[in-house]
């Protein structure tokens, strides 16, 4: 049996992000929620080790990053924290705010690619 162990400050701030999405966050998640997507089930702001992502599937180890301007700004933090991941055994897909505010469509897509792999 495995034990997962959470910390405690991960988990609070996941929670936190979680009552302060972005307006893209929450337009994704319109679609990712309750399995719609291929009966994909997602999980919104989750911990995993030290990062908390933007949307998992632990089953199809698939994170989803949307990010805003200030991660032009943070770019090897994000590169870190991608190949944190990637040693995790998850895919890491990111995608620009504003990609899902204006083309969401197309951001299904990608994603709909990425789960059927």
């Amino acid at each position: 049996m495995t034990i997962h162990r959470f910390l405690p400050k991960k988990t609070s701030q996941a929670r936190n992000h979680r009552k302060k999405s972005t307006p893209a966050e929450c337009k994704l998640w319109v679609c990712l929620r309750n399995n719609q997507l291929l009966g994909v089930h997602f999980r919104r702001q989750h911990t995993i080790g030290r990062y908390v992502v933007d949307f998992c599937s632990i089953k199809k180890k698939l994170v989803i990053e949307l990010d805003g301007s200030g991660h032009l700004e943070s770019e090897d933090h994000d590169i870190e924290r991608t190949k944190f991941l990637n040693q995790k055994g998850y895919r890491v897909i990111r995608f620009w705010n504003d990609q899902v505010m204006n083309d969401l469509e197309s951001v299904i897509s990608v994603i709909m690619d990425n789960l059927e792999k």
